[in-house]
């Protein structure tokens, strides 16, 4: 799902004009930013806790859970800037990706090796985001510009994903998610340098955008990791 909601954190990084803003105020802005992202991620993995056990319930429910998720993120775009309900509803919102990857944590779980294939695709999707987080800080390149392009790219992997909802082709699913791989790691660059330069219009929206990058990444992955971990 998290694939369907990246374009959150685009939209405020298109449109927000950015002020002047002193180092001072950039630093306390990344900061924020920071530990907002790490909260996202641990209410997403209480998510994901609660909602194994109910793997099935949310599987059958997986549309109105769908657009639940969806309107919060929406929600969230209206709600960013009214201090504590930006929070419950951020709160809310990672709660719900993390309910709605259960599914597909508990088919890897009934895999054999199924915790060791969501271990190691933790693992990589940590070395992956803080590799490109790195680099993104260390490189002179300006990775600010690629916006329109990045998100051209995203629209096309939606489309052809859509496409193989219908013709369930396993191969088209492969490399569909090592296109993701490759294009939210480039993303992850994106919105580190837009975040270090205070380039988001709040915290959360900085927040999010690393969070949805963690998420598409892992989910990618996990998808990989279990294809050629079956013995289908």
């Amino acid at each position: 799902m998290g694939l369907y909601d990246r374009d959150y954190a685009r939209k405020s990084s298109f449109t927000y004009e950015t002020t002047s803003r002193s180092d001072t105020q950039i630093i306390s802005f990344v900061k924020e930013t920071y530990k907002l992202f790490a909260a996202s991620m641990m209410a997403g993995a209480v998510g994901a806790y609660v909602g194994v056990p109910l793997a099935g319930a949310i599987a059958s429910w997986f549309i109105p859970l769908m657009i639940l998720e969806i309107a919060l993120l929406i929600g969230l775009q209206f709600a960013k800037n009214k201090q504590g309900i930006n929070l419950l509803v951020m709160f809310a919102f990672v709660f719900m990706t993390g309910l709605m990857l259960a599914p597909l944590l508990a088919q890897t779980l009934g895999m054999i090796g199924g915790g060791t294939i969501i271990g190691n695709a933790f693992a990589m999707t940590s070395v992956v985001f803080g590799s490109m987080s790195f680099y993104a800080i260390k490189t002179t390149k300006d990775f600010t510009s690629y916006g329109k392009p990045l998100m051209i790219a995203l629209f096309v992997i939606i489309g052809f994903s859509i496409i193989n909802i219908f013709l369930g082709n396993p191969m088209i699913s492969i490399i569909i998610s090592g296109v993701v791989v490759i294009l939210f790691s480039i993303l992850v660059i994106f919105d580190t340098q837009n975040i270090m330069r205070g380039m988001y219009e709040t915290p959360i929206d900085g927040a999010i955008a690393l969070y949805l990058d963690f998420l598409n990444i892992f989910t990618a992955l996990l998808q990989l990791f279990g294809i050629f971990g079956s013995d289908d």
